[in-house]
């Protein structure tokens, strides 16, 4: 789409189902940071990366060890690796552009949320949100694992838990908590079951600041904006919340140190709430309070001025598009099919969406051109005027024509080597070199596939066709006239045409004695042309 022709007065978010990608069971999505890479995970264990540009295929990550759904995907930081971790409590990291496994552990508990740290280029540590215990930071190389606090009552006298490797034991219910790392990774965010958000230093494992969130639900979901300035909180109460990000977004840590030594005066838990309320401020709420539903995997735009939430209704698709300034801008609805899994491209005001029975939904744009953008007195006709020329209009100006020369010095030399820098990527590290794309693997035709072709010619109709790889489909047609029958019937609407029988010799001596005048012998010889070719 051109960008010049655009409106800019319509609303940069998608509305409509631009296409559908189908391959497996999908269960959830991830965009890599630059949004030229789709992953999903799969339902047989499987893990899908799309080339979102050409919607193709470009690698598959299959593990023979594991059977089971994968429950969450994440792409490192320059997109050479991705964690995946699955129901049947297993964490796979994975080289993307050689297919092979890095490493590989696993867990007393399933998994429901795994995520790297995103400091790292190469980062082997990761945070994973279990199903009935703590959250927890992995150390792949090792193996190990460190259970983080979930409240101020599990550490004692100011001072970490100590490091431990066991998850509790299940003799009460624990409620799923949510949690995920700040944008470089040097603190933890913890939504807990009493409606609080726990900031944790994980190298120390000690909580270093509280802030109370209104209502006091449990926290389902919690994510920070991708350039870290805004912090979102999916309650269950049936209510999202934005938080602004006080913090600078690195060496936070120097300034809740300074905090601290400021309120040594208080007992522990007002001071680690008066330092919460330096990290973290309250900026909108967001929810229906006509419907009251539940909401599902919402998340930021790319540039995070805007905020979905899917409906966790059952029985419905519907995404929920909110402005930063809490005004609901847009209800897209989909097919009906629950929703599972959300994601907002990085760049493009695209949301990509996985329903219920494993179809990834791609929500584009539907763009209006504005040709009028090209000049000025540019007029756009709703119907058909008559246009009176002037005298003058196209008489020939060689004076005019001079002038409206171009300066442009053609002998300079084009650069088309250099890449433009992207203001929603400044803080990336050039000399790291960052995969956007992956080659395509070609899919190999299925063996035996002449043997199939020969029996569906003996049994099928020739009419039929049957779909094979890619969405090809191939015609059963014996001979190339059957096939040129199969061409008209579908030109005629799908209607089945008699095959034309040879003439008998009855009606061809009748033809002949026809023929015997001088006008009828041009139908004679394309009679019997035709007779001999049919």
């Amino acid at each position: 789409m051109n960008a010049p022709i655009i409106d800019p007065l319509q609303g940069d978010f998608p509305e409509v189902v631009e296409e559908y990608l189908d391959h497996g069971i999908t269960k959830c999505i991830a965009f890599n940071r630059r949004g030229t890479l789709l992953a999903a995970g799969c339902s047989d264990g499987s893990c899908v990366i799309w080339d979102f540009e050409t919607r193709v295929i470009a690698k598959e990550l299959k593990d023979e060890d594991c059977l089971a759904a994968i429950t969450s995907i994440c792409w490192s930081r320059y997109g050479h690796r991705i964690l995946v971790s699955g129901a049947d409590k297993s964490l796979t990291l994975w080289d993307v552009v050689k297919g092979e496994k890095i490493a590989r552990t696993i867990l007393q508990q399933t998994p429901l949320q795994a995520r790297l740290h995103p400091g790292s280029t190469t980062p082997s540590i990761c945070l994973v949100c279990p199903l009935s215990s703590a959250p927890m930071i992995v150390d792949l190389d090792t193996t190990s694992t460190t259970v983080l606090p979930v409240s101020l009552s599990e550490t004692t006298d100011g001072l970490p838990p100590p490091l431990r490797n066991k998850v509790s034991d299940g003799s009460a219910p624990f409620t799923p908590t949510a949690a995920c790392f700040n944008k470089y990774g040097d603190l933890v965010y913890v939504g807990n079951s009493k409606g609080e958000i726990l900031i944790i230093d994980h190298s120390t494992i000690q909580i270093r600041g509280i802030v109370q969130v209104p209502g006091n639900s449990v926290i389902k979901n919690i994510v920070f904006s991708r350039n870290g300035q805004y912090l979102l909180t999916n309650s269950n109460d049936r209510t999202i919340r934005i938080y602004e990000n006080l913090l600078p977004f690195k060496d936070g840590l120097k300034v809740l140190d300074e905090s601290n030594s400021d309120s040594d005066d208080l007992d522990r838990a007002e001071k680690l709430k008066a330092i919460g309320s330096k990290c973290l401020a309250l900026f909108r709420e967001f929810q229906d309070s006509i419907t009251r539903v539940h909401w599902k995997a919402p998340c930021f735009s790319g540039d995070g001025e805007w905020v979905i939430g899917g409906s966790a209704s059952k029985g419905e698709h519907k995404i929920y598009i909110w402005d930063r300034a809490g005004h609901l801008v847009k209800i897209l609805e989909g097919p009906k099919e629950a929703l599972i899994d959300l994601a907002w491209h990085p760049v493009h005001p695209i949301v990509v969406s996985v329903s219920l029975v494993g179809l990834v939904y791609i929500w584009a744009k539907d763009y209006t051109e504005n040709w009028s953008a090209f000049a000025p007195d540019f007029k756009e006709l709703e119907e058909n005027e008559e246009y009176v020329e002037r005298e003058d209009e196209f008489d020939l100006m060689p004076e005019t024509e001079k002038a409206k020369e171009s300066g442009v010095n053609e002998d300079d030399e084009i650069d088309i080597m250099t890449v433009e820098k992207n203001s929603a990527f400044s803080d990336s590290d050039m000399s790291q070199e960052e995969i956007c794309f992956l080659p395509a693997d070609p899919i190999p035709d299925v063996l035996g596939s002449t043997s199939k072709l020969a029996d569906s010619n003996q049994s099928g109709s020739p009419l039929s066709d049957e779909p094979r790889h890619n969405g090809q489909a191939v015609n059963h047609s014996s001979s190339p006239l059957e096939g040129m029958d199969n061409s008209a019937a579908e030109d005629t609407g799908g209607t089945r045409l008699q095959r034309r029988r040879k003439p008998s010799s009855k009606v061809l001596e009748s033809q002949v004695e026809k023929a015997k005048k001088p006008s009828q012998r041009i139908k004679l010889s394309g009679a019997l042309l035709q007779g001999s070719i049919i």
